[in-house]
């Protein structure tokens, strides 16, 4: 019987938190944030640059691991009234998701006029980001989806568990993002909630055998580089369907499952490794504060990217997206320390009270983390 860890067995900090949890990720959204930087200094220049290679070798995992410790706690509130449960995953990422695709719209708007957009346009598409979601706030809008289906479907999870590998394998590729991020991903977020008693002996037997997963990440490594930068064979570019181009062999059937639980693993392998570092204490801040950083990152990003662009030419398409990506970093972080200070602007971190549905409000915070 698979079932999930009510008390997950692993090292915690003095606040009561799973170190290592934090620092997986702090990997993840820094690779997040890289993904988008880098690509939008690469449209934007029309060029590419070194850390577009970063980007290619961590495209099998990037998500897949996002995903899967996202669901990694899931086990111990599943069995929460319907009410609460449906407070804490669903209207919880509905409040940012609204909060924060009003705020991008409100940047992004007077750009689309110039453009050519109406008002009527605007609107349109502002209502349209209900049905599809916008941008880079897809991930906030998807984890609502897979809380719901994980608790319909937690008494058959052999059952779910085969339908959602069955779907990452199968090529599908309607166009329509909340269907095609479904099929891709939810059998990661599945697997971190099944398998999260495994997971955390997994970790619990990297602490004590660090050379041994060191071994694992340079051979993990190898093989995902490999699988990810081999040119793929013209007889077997011409066999996928119309449409779908294949640039990878990590993109194959199978072979993208594999390397997605894979590369999940050895970020947690790295995760524990560095959480035994005073150097990468940043990775743990990071990942606790990762949807401060997801929310807010655009911003900066964007603002960065087009300083860099115009006034650094002399700086190639790498080191321009490295700089964008550590502004787009710091930017929320920075961010969240002015609400701090002064007390203004919480909303944009923290739901409001206004904002809960369940009769456990008033004594129990509103939390910032993914896997919330």
């Amino acid at each position: 019987m698979i079932t999930a860890p009510m008390t997950p067995n692993a090292s915690r900090n003095p606040a009561n938190r799973i170190d290592w949890v934090d620092y997986a990720k702090g990997i993840c959204i820094l690779l997040v944030v890289m993904m988008h930087s880098t690509l939008g200094v690469e449209k934007a220049a029309g060029d590419t640059g070194w850390l577009g290679l970063v980007v290619e070798f961590s495209r099998p995992f990037r998500m897949p691991d996002f995903f899967l410790i996202s669901g990694l706690f899931l086990g111990l509130v599943i069995d929460r009234s319907w009410l609460r449960y449906i407070d804490r995953k669903v209207v919880h990422f509905i409040y940012f998701y609204v909060l924060w695709l009003t705020i991008q719209f409100a940047f992004k708007a007077p750009g689309w006029m110039s453009e050519g957009d109406t008002a009527v346009m605007l609107v349109s598409k502002y209502l349209f980001s209900f049905i599809e979601p916008f941008g880079t706030l897809w991930f906030i809008y998807m984890l609502p989806v897979f809380f719901v289906v994980t608790r319909l479907g937690k008494n058959i999870p052999l059952v779910m568990l085969g339908v959602a590998a069955m779907l990452e394998i199968l090529p599908i590729h309607t166009g329509w993002l909340m269907v095609d991020e479904f099929a891709s991903r939810y059998v990661y977020f599945l697997a971190g909630y099944l398998f999260a008693m495994h997971i955390f002996k997994i970790a619990d037997w990297v602490r004590g055998h660090a050379a041994l997963a060191t071994g694992y990440l340079v051979l993990w490594a190898l093989f995902n580089g490999f699988l990810v930068f081999a040119s793929v064979s013209s007889m077997l570019a011409n066999m996928v369907p119309a449409g779908y181009e294949l640039t990878s062999y990590a993109q194959l059937p199978i072979i993208s499952l594999m390397l997605g639980c894979m590369g999940a693993l050895a970020i947690i392998c790295g995760a524990v490794l560095l959480s035994g570092f005073k150097w990468s204490r940043f990775l743990e801040y990071m990942g606790r504060n990762s949807i401060v950083i997801y929310l807010a990152f655009f911003l900066p990003m964007a603002v960065s990217r087009a300083i860099l662009l115009k006034f650094a030419p002399f700086l190639d398409i790498g080191t321009v997206s490295f700089l964008v990506m550590l502004s787009a970093t710091a930017g929320p972080v920075i961010l969240y320390w002015m609400i701090q200070w002064s007390g203004f602007g919480k909303f944009l971190f923290h739901r409001p009270q206004w904002a809960w549905i369940d009769d456990g409000k008033k004594s129990t915070k509103a939390q910032l983390h993914p896997a919330e």
